[in-house]
């Protein structure tokens, strides 16, 4: 009992801070009943697409002798087992998520996996760089501006050579959990180092 009546304390309090606002949609919590119900990444993460995205960053690691590779938003890995990066750090919102890729990676010596929270995410010493940063069917899940702009700092900031980003590219909201961003408009008003190398079209539209 005392337990339930902490919980619910926290949620009042969670509320509360939320203002007139009321309550908002919560990608943090959204994802982690997901995955922790045993829920998927979605199909974008399975299929045609996943074997697309593999083509395409594979054959970009090779092409371009990548090292190293950390992407943000790794989900249930299965998007990963694709994949070949010679080292890889994956980050997720959700610790289930990043406890299913623990569990299925374990005797993997080339993954490692941190829970992400772009609140408390803060690298001056630069802990978190590779040679490739990717985001990867991310983006239009972030409703929050504020966690919009600190995902994108983080995730530019990581990116010692290359940025990979698979997403849509148009500013529209489709759903509490699916808000599409011109990620590209906000990349050469922010961070304009940035050189966009290639344009990819999915092959697979819809």
């Amino acid at each position: 009992m005392k337990e339930s009546i902490i919980r619910l304390v926290a949620d009042a309090a969670r509320m509360l801070r939320r203002g007139s606002r009321g309550a908002r949609f919560d990608a943090t919590r959204y994802w982690e009943q997901r995955y922790a119900a045993g829920g998927t990444s979605g199909d974008g993460s399975y299929g045609l697409l996943a074997e697309f995205k593999a083509d395409v960053v594979n054959g970009f690691v090779r092409e371009h002798d990548v090292r190293s590779a950390i992407e943000f938003g790794c989900g249930d890995g299965n998007q990963l087992s694709l994949m070949r990066y010679p080292a890889y750090v994956g980050l997720d919102v959700s610790a289930s998520a990043v406890e299913r890729c623990i569990n299925r990676f374990r005797d993997d010596r080339t993954k490692t996996f941190f829970i992400y929270d772009p609140e408390a995410f803060e690298d001056p010493l630069h802990m978190f760089r590779a040679d490739l940063a990717l985001s990867l069917d991310v983006i239009y899940h972030i409703v929050a501006d504020r966690m919009f702009e600190r995902y994108m700092k983080h995730l530019c900031d990581s990116a010692s050579r290359y940025l990979i980003v698979y997403s849509t590219d148009v500013d529209k909201v489709e759903s509490q959990h699916v808000r599409h961003r011109s990620f590209t408009n906000w990349m050469t008003a922010n961070r304009p180092e940035f050189h966009r190398e290639r344009v990819i079209p999915n092959p697979y539209p819809g």
